[in-house]
């Protein structure tokens, strides 16, 4: 059991992928969002107290329950699937065959390791094969998918596989860079270093595609 709990602190503390699919049970919809607040609300109340903290004081009584609503329905709502955007496409009606950039589109998501913050930007692209979404599409899908706890190599990979779905096309890219809170507040504590990761399809594996996208997102980074 010690030799278990070592490697999976070793995986936790250098933020290892382990899943490219977010890790879920057969039961996740089991029970209602009420009771899942419920059960939620009794755990957080329980880690304060371990701490020593008065929960009878104003600013802490409502705690718990803050909490618990938050978990559930707002920064892990990504988990529910009733919450997935809408896929509806439309015809490229007026032939636009050069590739469309949506940058610096915000990420707030949550490490999967140690339940802290992740921030940062993510830049998405596609190349038409007939069909396109709207814009907010993909800020859309961005945002169902870091809502909840995540590593941000399966991040960047399910954004990319969610709009070749969508627009029936392996030419869809993704970067994100992000600041981690578990390596720029805990352990190392480096405030300045953050993540760039990539998953890139279809013709973006080509050079110059690839480089046409870096350039126009202004990413030095090689891949």
């Amino acid at each position: 059991m010690k030799q278990n709990e070592d490697f999976q602190e070793e995986i936790g503390n250098d933020h290892i992928a382990t899943s490219a699919t977010t890790p879920m049970r057969a039961d996740a919809f089991a029970i209602s969002d009420t009771e899942k607040i419920e059960s939620i609300k009794k755990d957080v109340e329980n880690i304060l107290l371990t701490l020593g903290l008065d929960l009878t004081d104003d600013s802490l009584t409502g705690t718990p329950n803050r909490v618990a609503k938050m978990f559930v329905k707002e920064i892990f709502g990504g988990l529910n699937p009733s919450k997935k955007p809408s896929s509806s496409t439309f015809q490229n009606s007026y032939k636009y065959g050069e590739m469309l950039v949506e940058k610096n589109i915000v990420v707030y998501s949550t490490c999967e390791h140690h339940l802290l913050p992740i921030v940062g930007r993510a830049h998405v692209a596609y190349i038409s094969k007939g069909t396109v979404v709207g814009l907010s599409k993909m800020n859309r899908v961005v945002d169902y998918y870091a809502k909840r706890p995540q590593v941000q190599e399966r991040l960047t990979m399910q954004i990319v596989q969610e709009l070749q779905n969508v627009l029936g096309t392996e030419d869809v890219a993704c970067i994100i860079d992000a600041k981690h809170l578990c390596v720029n507040s805990r352990g190392i504590k480096d405030i300045e270093s953050s993540t760039v990761t990539a998953e890139f399809g279809g013709k973006f594996k080509e050079d110059k595609i690839k480089r046409e996208f870096l350039d126009y997102i202004k990413l030095d980074t090689q891949f």
